[in-house]
Order: C-alpha cells, then structure tokens, then sequence
C-alpha cells in the first residue's frame, strides 16, 4: 500500500513538472529589460527561448520570433536543446510510471517488472530535472554576466518569470523522480532471514521400531 502511494505522489509531481516545463520552454519572459537607471517607462521588453517582445504603455504587446537560428548565440541554441530533451524524457516518464503503478493492469506483467519500469521512470524524471536546471541555470547565469559587465554596450535585462518556472519545474521534476525511485526500493520484496526448509508431503512417512529383544519375546509366553 505504502508503495502504492509513493508511485502515486511521485508520478502526480512529474506530470505538474512537465506542465510547467512546457510552460517555461514557451515562455517569452526568460529575461525583461532593466529600468533601473530610467525615470519614466513608457515601453519594456522582454524576450524567450523563441521570441522577443515589447509593451507600450497602453498595454499593446508586438512580440516576433527569431528570424535566424545559426545566428543566435551558443548559450540560447544550447538551452533550446536542453529544455526539448527535458520535455520528452519527461513525457516518456509520464508513460512509464504509469505503466509501472500497481494499480494498473498491463498484461502479465509481474510486481518486479512494474517496480524496475517504476524506477526507470523515476531516473528519467531526474534526468528532465537536471537538463532543465543546467538550461534556466545557464541562462540567468548569462543574464546576470551582461547586466553586472560595465562594458556591455547592448541593453541589459534582468530575470524573468520564465527562468522562476524553470527552477520549479526541475525541482519538482527531481523530487518526482526521488519518490519513484524510493518507491520501487518498498516494493522489493523482503528477502527470508536464514535458512529455509521445504517439506513435500508426496510420500507417506515411514516409522521404524527397533526388533523386539529375546528378554522380551521370553516374557511374552510367561
């Protein structure tokens, strides 16, 4: 039962990671333009993975994608392959934990095999976790590079909302996967202490008395 519920857990917090995963990967706020030296902000920008946008005051927002892909820098080009492996390792592991619950019925598959499918699922969940801390990580590192160098001449940003649900997703990815790996470890069956016996009861059992001595066969006829 206690196995039960730790697939259950660990599998609901990688499909909520996933989700957010996909959110963040299609977010277009990953870095916002700093205000920080203006007096008045009539417009900001903001810009993604795929996109970059900008706001007027009024509300408008006029957002285009990239128009070039080799032209980007190395650092966006390697975060967009990054958080593509996290989403299908992650959508992988939604499948697997599922067919690894023992709640589920798939065939003739045994309690073991569901357990190592469990685990696989857990690992893989790590490993979208990992791919998407290393790409947010990598990101903001960059972000926060250009805002604090004093010879950058480019505009400068500051992290944004995209980079947040990247963290949470890779955390609750992680923790995921952690339960479902520790779920497979309860469910292992418990091996005997000591040394077992196995009785067959195929044949009768036999008894044997010892030969009545002549002492007493003498006193028998006594």
């Amino acid at each position: 039962m206690a196995a039960t519920v730790f697939q259950l857990m660990g599998l609901f917090l990688g499909i909520v990671s996933w989700c957010l995963e996909s959110s963040c990967t299609n977010s277009a706020v990953w870095k916002k333009g700093s205000h920080g030296d203006a007096v008045v902000t009539a417009s900001s920008h903001f810009e993604g993975l795929w996109m970059s946008c900008a706001s007027n005051s009024l509300g408008a927002v006029h957002c285009q994608r990239y128009k070039t892909i080799l032209g980007l820098p190395g650092y966006i080009q390697a975060c967009r392959a990054l958080m593509i492996i996290a989403l299908v390792l992650g959508l992988l592991s939604v499948i697997l934990g599922a067919m690894g619950l023992k709640c589920t019925k798939l065939g003739s598959t045994s309690e073991e095999s569901k357990g190592k499918i469990s685990l696989t699922s857990g690992v893989m969940f790590i490993l979208s976790g990992l791919c998407v801390m290393v790409a947010v990580s990598w990101y903001a590192a960059q972000v926060v590079k250009e805002f604090n160098d004093p010879f950058y001449g480019g505009t400068k940003y500051e992290l944004g909302a995209g980079l947040y649900l990247g963290w949470a997703a890779g955390a609750l990815a992680i923790l995921g996967g952690g339960i479902l790996c520790t779920s497979f470890k309860s469910s292992a069956p418990a091996q005997t202490r000591g040394h077992s016996y196995n009785y067959t009861a195929s044949q009768p059992q036999k008894i044997y008395r010892s030969a009545p001595s002549e002492n007493s066969t003498s006193k028998a006829y006594v």
